[in-house]
């Protein structure tokens, strides 16, 4: 029996991508003193980077399993190869 495999949404879009863009605007604008916001800044940034490395996690493990996949489709072929050669 098959599995059906349910898809989701990958977790990160554009707008985690644009969080970034206008943190390092913020980032570049703050002043060193300001400590207030230096530190919510410090949070923001720290925030966007834990999910991008979700993101990151998640893309490693379907390159992972697609690999798997390859693997599993080149030794099945391989195999169905020795079973009955190819006709030329």
């Amino acid at each position: 029996m098959r599995r059906r495999v349910k898809r989701r949404p990958p977790p990160i879009d554009a707008a985690t991508l644009r969080k970034a863009r206008r943190l390092a605007l913020r980032a570049a604008a703050v002043k060193a003193d300001d400590r207030a916001q230096v530190l919510a800044l410090i949070d923001d940034i720290q925030t966007v980077r834990n999910k991008l490395l979700a993101e990151c996690a998640r893309l490693d493990e379907e390159m992972r399993r697609a690999n798997v996949r390859v693997t599993a489709l080149r030794a099945y072929a391989h195999g169905a190869m020795m079973i009955r050669p190819r006709r030329h």
